[in-house]
């Protein structure tokens, strides 16, 4: 069932409220007490607001109001993003004065800011005039006010489980029996984690295990616990103590003499505990009851087994590598489907069936409560439209049970805090089995207002950065490659069901077909006159669309969207971008990657003030204009230019700038001048630019860059030494250096390395053809972590001394002398060849 996102929605526009500047709100005339009431209200809303999220299924009436009050906050954040753009036109006119500005400041100085003024106050007392009118309606409800704690509640297992019914799990348990039967070497019991996505297997898997004849000759006591809702150690040990001794009655027991009874029934026995269903992520709740099952006498003999969804669970509780359980085979699934699809034999009858049983299973990706769900709604039935209709349908389009598939996920879903249900719901924007970008995905949800304030010493990218890592560690998603910069991930199809479920009114595909569309984020691929309002745009399939199609689509976007916040135009045949782009003062995120065709930009390019990211990578464009460095609030550039010489950059330009990407500019010769302005500046990738001959000294005021990579420059020469007597006492933050395919370097440069000395930790050097020889004063990076050298043909020899490097843990080698010489050293803990 679709989701309001309510709670999230509100989090999000009182921050924005919060953040607004001093000078922000005066922009505005006499809006102060408005805002104030706008606030107030929509705290006393958002109190209440997850009682609300809670009961909306149960009260179609809740839930309807709860619509409206998403439309009113939609657009009160509208609202005050306009006092965000107003400042930003200002703070563009002090930043580049001109005689159309002057004539602004002299001739308006008053009319414009009433005008603003006004406008804002109308809308801020529309804004409060609706959420009044609903406040009777709404208080009818009688909502509570209660925590944000995520609590999920499961169905109970048992250990019981009928080994005729399970199939393509016999080498998952091998290898767990196999971990079992390991000596332990710690008081501590041992635990083995089995981990993955919900549907997956897991407690079946424990159950196969719990009940092999040689577990149970290994283990005298076997314990099994369905944990499932809150991790209570109390709870937990009256549930053990029960399942030891049935007859004990411990309801009333303290929790000292809780654990005088277990001590007392354990009495050092050699046990197996299974803990099925862990959710818990407070680690010490898990210390406490890890401590009272410690053996009191050498080694532990016992074993734990637990079974989560959650990767930073089983790393918490257990120093043993996690056992990831994968998808069963296509050859299981056909079986284990046509075991529950069919009656004996039954499928010989029905060879029509057989055909079309292969192209549902494929559906499920090997999960077997998803093969479940599908055979429940096929059981029995042999007319070959049903099993047509389960095969062209969406898993989540389909009807299901409490204990079907969809259900069953949706428990991950309803773990995560309120901010990372919106993240996760996000990604139902891009296809099935699409390899998602992390700095992409970043870029957009920061776009949409989707990633907490940071904290101090914090970027929003690092924000993003943790969410990704949060949603990783939960199976949501799955790293594909890490790419050092960035990493690509994919989600499990079912999960992407999942997020299309939930993001309904949020997100949706829109086709020629679709009929209805009402939601804020809105893939577009062909014309819609009926969409009202969007903030995202993502077309897809672009290069295989018309030119006509696309500057109609891109002015009817341009002409209906005011409040864009991203748009992507990806291998876009357009031309040329109309002026009309200056309306979209919203707009953050642009991505205009490989659209050869456009050449210049239009003259109101400066007007995108709120522009983030600005992708121009694979463009024909010529020279970047001076309209791009008027964009202060950028903060990732990737460009392609054919001309010579970059313009230069300008003070008090690109001042939050983190990220820039040179790509392809196969013609520049130099970076541009002016580096030392970009005090934010943390990554600089420059790749395949073929013309370019030298980094420029001004790079050594760079000092936020953490992340410098140079690719495929063919002509770069990176000699760089320290020739003032200032550069000595130089203080950097590289953090990673790579060097790829450099053909003619010949040196490293030394006023970067030497600079970074204390932060330096990974530093790549592959197919650098000429480069003979290493110097000796890379060896004062005491930071150094991971050292890749390879395909360098002519290096033969490491420097004097590399044993100095004691925090050296990965190594990309180029010989196996220097692996055998390494190894002896001692000093690596990982070597790779």
């Amino acid at each position: 069932m679709a989701e309001t996102f309510l709670f999230s929605i509100a989090e999000r526009v009182l921050a924005k409220i919060v953040h607004l500047s001093v000078d922000e709100v005066r922009l505005a005339f006499n809006v102060k007490t408005d805002l104030k009431k706008l606030e107030d209200t929509m705290i006393s809303i958002k109190a209440v607001l997850l009682d609300a999220e809670r009961q909306q299924h149960q009260n179609e009436k809740l839930r309807l109001c709860m619509w409206k009050l998403r439309n009113i906050f939609y657009d009160a954040e509208d609202v005050i993003d306009d006092f965000k753009c107003e400042a930003l036109r200002k703070q563009d006119a002090i930043n580049h004065p001109n005689i159309n500005n002057l004539k602004v400041r002299v001739l308006g100085s008053f009319c414009l800011p009433l005008s603003f003024s006004l406008k804002m106050s109308h809308k801020i007392k529309d804004i409060n005039g609706r959420l009044g009118e609903l406040a009777t309606e709404w208080n009818s409800f009688d909502l509570r006010q209660c925590d944000d704690s995520r609590h999920v509640f499961r169905r109970e297992t048992i250990s019981f489980v009928d080994s005729s019914d399970v199939i393509g799990s016999d080498e998952d348990k091998e290898n767990i029996i196999s971990m079992l039967m390991k000596p332990s070497e710690d008081r501590n019991v041992p635990v083995i984690p089995i981990v993955g996505i919900g549907g997956l297997g897991k407690t079946t898997l424990a159950q196969f295990v719990y009940n092999d004849d040689r577990v149970t000759s290994l283990f005298p006591l076997k314990i099994w616990i369905c944990v499932s809702e809150e991790f209570d150690l109390s709870r937990l040990l009256k549930l053990i103590i029960q399942s030891i001794n049935k007859e004990e009655n411990c309801d009333d027991l303290t929790l000292e003499a809780l654990h005088a009874c277990l001590r007392g029934l354990l009495n050092d026995k050699k046990f197996l505990l299974v803990l099925d269903d862990v959710w818990n992520e407070n680690q010490a709740k898990w210390v406490e009851l890890r401590n009272l099952l410690r053996s009191t006498d050498g080694f532990s003999p016992s074993k734990i087994i637990v079974t989560t969804r959650s990767l930073k669970v089983a790393s918490m509780m257990s120093s043993i590598p996690s056992y990831m359980l994968e998808g069963f085979s296509l050859d299981d699934c056909l079986t284990l489907f046509t075991k529950w699809a069919f009656n004996d034999g039954d499928e010989r009858h029905h060879p029509n069936l057989t055909r079309i049983r292969e192209e549902i299973v494929k559906k499920c990706k090997g999960v077997p409560l998803a093969l479940r769900t599908l055979e429940s709604l096929l059981f029995q039935k042999t007319d070959e439209s049903d099993w047509i209709y389960i095969r062209e349908s969406e898993i989540w389009r389909l009807q299901q049970h409490e204990n079907d598939i969809l259900p069953e996920l949706k428990l991950s879903y309803k773990h995560l805090p309120s901010h990372l249900q919106r993240c996760l719901a996000f990604l139902s924007l891009y296809k099935k089995d699409e390899i998602y970008y992390s700095d992409k995905v970043i870029r957009l949800w920061m776009a949409n207002g989707l990633l907490e304030y940071p904290n101090q010493n914090q970027e929003w990218e690092d924000v993003g950065e943790r969410y990704l890592n949060e949603l990783l560690s939960r199976c949501l998603i799955q790293k594909e490659k890490d790419f050092c910069l960035y990493f690509t991930f994919t989600m499990h199809d079912l999960v992407h069901d999942l997020a299309l479920d939930v993001s309904q009114k949020e997100c949706k595909i829109v086709n020629s077909e679709t009929e209805t569309v009402d939601e804020n984020l809105v893939e577009v691929p062909r014309i819609l006159e009926e969409i009202k309002k969007v903030q995202t745009i993502i077309i897809q399939d672009a290069s295989v669309k018309s030119k006509v199609i696309h500057e109609s689509l891109i002015n009817l976007c341009f002409s209906k969207f005011k409040y864009l916040r991203a748009l992507e135009l990806r291998n876009s045949p357009l031309t040329a971008l109309p002026n009309s782009i200056g309306t979209l003062r919203h707009l953050r995120d642009l991505d205009l990657a490989r659209c050869e065709g456009i050449r210049e930009l239009p003259r109101s390019f400066y007007k995108l003030r709120s522009l983030q990211s600005l992708n121009l990578r694979g463009t024909g464009l010529k020279q970047l204009p001076d309209s791009v460095q008027r964009l202060i609030e950028l903060r990732h550039l990737e460009i392609t230019v054919t001309a010579e010489h970059l313009k230069e950059i300008r003070a008090g330009c690109w001042t939050s700038l983190q990220y820039l990407k040179l790509n392809w500019c196969i013609g520049l010769e130099c970076l541009p001048e002016g580096m030392q302005y970009l005090k934010s500046l943390r990554t600089l990738v420059l790749f395949r630019c073929g013309s370019l001959v030298l980094l420029p000294r001004s790079l050594k005021f760079v000092t936020k860059l953490e992340h410098l990579e140079i690719v495929r420059c063919f002509r770069i020469n990176l000699k760089m030494e320290l020739e003032e007597e200032e550069d000595k006492d130089l203080q950097l933050s590289l953090k990673t250096f790579s060097l790829l395919g450099l053909d003619d370097l010949g040196d490293l440069p030394r006023l970067l390395l030497q600079g970074s000395s204390s932060t330096l930790q990974q530093l790549r050097i592959k197919h650098c053809l000429e480069l003979s020889v290493l110097p000796v004063w890379p060896l004062n990076l005491t930071s150094l972590r991971e050292l890749e050298i390879s395909s360098c043909h002519y290096l033969s020899a490491l420097p004097e001394g590399i044993d100095r490097l004691t925090n050296l843990q990965f190594f990309g080698l180029l010989t196996w002398e220097w692996a055998a010489f390494l190894i002896e050293s001692k000093i690596l803990n990982y070597i790779q060849s």
